[in-house]
């Protein structure tokens, strides 16, 4: 990513339309990292948007905050979980500063990032990760859903290599996987992509997992 988008383009696509990663379920990536266990006690759900994730994890009875710079996203997470009868904690608040919104409570043993990390540029990379690292105890797990460069143009694309870059002697590597990330065909992508406007489609994806050592 050559420059991280201001948060106010977020802000308006939630507030205008939406958005082409809205999906009104959980990422099927996320679902079997929950499955296969990888969830596990007090969670971070950074860059959430419209909650379906963190919905999903605490209907499953995990401790989970859902995170969004977007103010209209978070608005319409706590809508969604209040519709679904779901008692999902949401806060506004910055990636750079993820300590910050935890404030007095204890650090966090698992972070998921669904397709936020791709949205930064090469020095926001490094100040997020910083911001991980200070949001989580020793041996947490966090863990990067991200467009790959192997894709079509959906949004944002980075490389096995930038992913594992960005984290350094703080995290230990355990697994980088190809995976898919869903999203709706929006007019930015329909003439690109050669499909119709609210076609789902699967886009090639990273799955990484790094352990705060």
């Amino acid at each position: 990513m050559d420059q991280t988008p201001p948060l106010s383009q977020f802000e308006n696509f939630y507030s205008s339309q939406t958005p082409p990663w809205v999906i009104d379920e959980p990422q099927p990536a996320v679902v079997a990292l929950a499955d296969a266990g990888h969830i596990r006690g007090r969670v971070l759900d950074v860059g959430c948007g419209t909650g379906e994730h963190t919905i999903y994890l605490a209907r499953l009875g995990h401790d989970v905050l859902g995170v969004d710079g977007a103010p209209t996203a978070i608005d319409i997470a706590r809508r969604h979980a209040a519709e679904r009868g779901v008692a999902a904690q949401f806060a506004v608040g910055d990636a750079f500063d993820l300590s910050a919104i935890l404030g007095d409570g204890p650090l966090v043993d698992t972070v998921l990032d669904s397709a936020l990390f791709h949205v930064f540029d090469d020095a926001d990379r490094q100040r997020y990760v910083r911001s991980l690292g200070r949001a989580t105890r020793p041996g947490a797990l966090v863990h990067v859903l991200a467009l790959s460069d192997a894709g079509r143009g959906f949004g944002p694309q980075v490389t096995a290599r930038e992913l594992l870059d960005a984290f350094g002697v703080d995290w230990s590597v355990e697994d980088l996987m190809a995976t898919t990330y869903r999203g709706v065909v929006t007019e930015v992508h329909a003439e690109a992509l050669g499909e119709a406007i609210g076609t789902r489609v699967d886009e090639p994806a990273h799955l990484l997992r790094v352990r705060r050592v």
